[in-house]
């Protein structure tokens, strides 16, 4: 399934490796506090959260490790850190069940997509995550590489 198919608007940074690295239990869309240039750098599509996660911090979620690197266009004085850590906006509700679900042990918050929604405001679609074993991983690109060659078994039959 692509990830156009899910998300509304214009996808900024997506993780594809997180599918294949973890089983996704749940998803949760979130917002994100950022600044101006963060904003207008993650516009252009330059940014990569492969390697980012959440964190609990102080009874709040934030996003650790994302890159979104600074806006060539703007002054100096007025860039971002790279790396910085970016809160999440969640209802406390949400936030909860998250930090309850993190608690246990092999499970955490990766973030799958950072995506501008229909009204331009920066959403990330966080998904609740359980590593898989090198076994699983195999197991899935067996069953994805099958369904590739049906199809185009069908493809040519008919």
């Amino acid at each position: 399934m692509a990830a156009s198919e899910i998300l509304p608007g214009k996808i900024a940074a997506q993780n594809r490796r997180a599918r294949h690295d973890y089983f996704i239990e749940d998803t949760v869309e979130a917002g994100i506090v950022l600044v101006g240039t963060e904003v207008k750098s993650l516009r252009t599509g330059q940014a990569s959260i492969a390697e980012a996660f959440a964190r609990e911090m102080n009874g709040e979620l934030y996003l650790v490790n994302a890159h979104i690197p600074e806006y060539r266009q703007a002054h100096k004085l007025l860039q971002h850190e790279v790396k910085r850590q970016r809160k999440l906006l969640l209802h406390w509700r949400e936030m909860a069940k998250l930090m309850g679900s993190i608690k246990r042990e092999g499970v955490t918050i990766v973030p799958l997509a950072v995506y501008f929604n229909p009204r331009g405001i920066a959403k990330v679609q966080l998904g609740l995550a359980k590593g898989k074993r090198k076994e699983d991983k195999r197991d899935a690109d067996k069953a994805r590489d099958w369904q590739r060659e049906k199809s185009r078994l069908l493809r040519n039959k008919g």
